[in-house]
C-alpha cells in the first residue's frame, strides 16, 4: 500500500497526456485485484491509457488482470431475411451456423453477443426467420446505432437489422 499514492500520481498524469479531465481519486492493489475509483466516468480511452499504465507495472501479473470496461448492457437487435430452412432440406438452420455467419460479417466487428440467438419461423407458410440477436453495449448503445438499419448479404438473400424491443412469446415457430 506505500506505493498506492505513487499509482495515483501516475494514472492521473497518464490520462492528463490525453487530455483527459478524469483523474485517479483511489487505488487498491492486493494478491488478486486492482481497484481503481476516479472522479469521473472514464471513456473507453481513458480506460485504455490506466490499461496501458498497468501493464507497464512490474510486480502485477497482466496475465490474470481483466480489462476494464465501460458499464454494459444487453440490446436487443432482430436480423430480418435469413431462411428458415437450410437450402434444399427440411432442416431449420440453427442458432450455431447464423452465429458463425454474423461473426464472419465486418460490420460484426467488434460485437459481443451476450447470449445465446434465437431464431423464430415468421409464419407456418413462410420460409424466411427472426433471427433475436442479444449484444453487450455501453450506455450510449453506440455499437447497436452503428448496426441498426444496416444490410449485410447471406449467399444471395440481403438481411437488415433492426432494433427490437424482445418478445419471443411465439413458442410454436421458435428455434431457440
Amino acid at each position: 500500500m506505500e506505493s498506492s499514492s505513487d499509482y495515483i500520481t501516475n494514472i492521473t498524469r497518464a490520462l492528463k497526456d490525453v487530455k483527459s479531465k478524469v483523474m485517479a481519486n483511489f487505488v487498491w492493489v492486493d494478491q488478486v485485484s486492482i481497484i481503481i475509483i476516479t472522479n469521473k466516468v472514464a471513456s473507453q480511452l481513458d480506460l485504455q491509457m490506466i490499461k496501458k499504465y498497468i501493464k507497464n507495472i512490474s510486480n502485477i501479473n497482466t496475465d490474470k488482470v481483466e480489462v476494464s470496461r465501460l458499464p454494459q448492457s444487453k440490446l436487443y437487435l432482430k436480423i430480418i431475411g435469413i431462411l428458415y430452412w437450410i437450402e434444399n432440406t427440411n432442416t431449420p438452420i440453427l442458432a450455431d451456423v447464423v452465429e458463425s455467419i454474423i461473426r464472419s460479417n465486418y460490420i460484426f466487428n467488434n460485437i459481443t453477443i451476450a447470449s445465446k440467438l434465437c431464431i423464430i419461423k415468421v409464419s407456418p407458410k413462410s420460409d424466411m426467420s427472426i433471427t433475436w440477436l442479444n449484444i453487450w453495449d455501453v450506455q450510449s448503445s453506440s455499437k447497436a446505432r452503428g448496426l441498426i438499419n444496416r444490410c449485410f448479404n447471406i449467399e444471395s438473400y440481403i438481411t437488415t437489422i433492426q432494433g427490437a424491443n424482445i418478445n419471443l412469446e411465439v413458442p410454436q415457430y421458435k428455434n431457440c
